[in-house]
């Protein structure tokens, strides 16, 4: 089984169509989020894909993106309406 690593992905982004794009990107892949902040679990790959492709979208003079890397072990604190992330077990990407 593929190894895979939590992250948090979060944009700002000036433009509304590089803007559509980048979370048509990022919600591809994530499991839970809000606006424009997102939780994935990502291989190696699929993490080197996301870059790849963000940065094809991404104006880097106006826009921002960064991924994260978490500890899938450390407590979800949540405030406010927010919910505390429930993954499955398994994940389709297809």
């Amino acid at each position: 089984m593929t190894q895979r690593s939590l992250y948090l992905a979060a944009y700002d982004v000036a433009d509304a169509r590089r803007l559509r794009l980048s979370l048509e990107l990022v919600k591809g892949h994530a499991t839970g989020g809000q606006k424009s902040v997102y939780e994935c679990f990502l291989t190696d790959a699929e993490r080197e894909r996301l870059l790849h492709d963000i940065a094809r979208v991404l104006d880097e003079d106006a826009d921002c993106f960064l991924l994260i890397g978490l500890d899938p072990r450390s407590r979800v604190h949540t405030l406010g309406r927010a919910q505390t992330p429930a993954d499955p077990d398994h994940f389709y990407l297809g």
